[in-house]
């Protein structure tokens, strides 16, 4: 077993995977448990876990996760449908979590990302559709949970370091 760029997969379970990673793809907006997606991949959900993580970069969830933020900032750049509508119609169950989901891995809100994006248009419609996906893409590299404790870590420590400079 290894990763898919230096390791080398079962060619039946790669197939497998990409069915799975497929049907994700096209229904993003579905619940995906594991569980659910082993099923897909005729596999036990352990290994199907493993599997995608060595196939394709990430684990299932935050890949999932990625394809709802990419529908979701295309939904708001490109429409205006309301976000409470967006937010469902994109897999989450409330505004509050897509909201701090967004914002997490955006770096803004969800209105906030709108109204910049619809203030200044950009040339989009001369740049070929896979370059803008590529560019938006979310960088999930690492979980949403982590970053926020990262960032939280960040401010603890500048906030000492800052009364450390101001003692005498």
């Amino acid at each position: 077993m290894g990763n898919g760029m230096g390791g080398k997969l079962d060619p039946e379970l790669l197939r497998r995977l990409l069915r799975a990673k497929d049907r994700m793809d096209a229904a993003s907006h579905e619940a995906w448990p594991v569980s659910r997606l082993a099923e897909v991949g005729c596999v036990s959900p352990a290994h199907f876990a493993r599997s995608f993580k060595d196939a394709f970069g990430l684990p299932p969830h935050r890949y999932l996760l990625t394809r709802r933020i990419e529908r979701a900032t295309a939904l708001l750049r490109e429409t205006d449908v309301p976000i409470t509508d967006i937010a469902f119609q994109t897999g989450w169950q409330s505004l509050g979590t897509f909201g701090r989901t967004f914002r997490d891995v955006t770096g803004e809100s969800p209105g906030d990302f709108r109204a910049r994006e619809q203030l200044a248009p950009h040339a989009r419609e001369v740049v070929p559709g896979c370059y803008l996906s590529a560019a938006n893409r979310p960088g999930l590299t690492i979980a949403v949970s982590e970053k926020r404790r990262r960032e939280v870590d960040a401010k603890v420590d500048a906030s000492a370091m800052s009364e450390e400079m101001e003692a005498p």
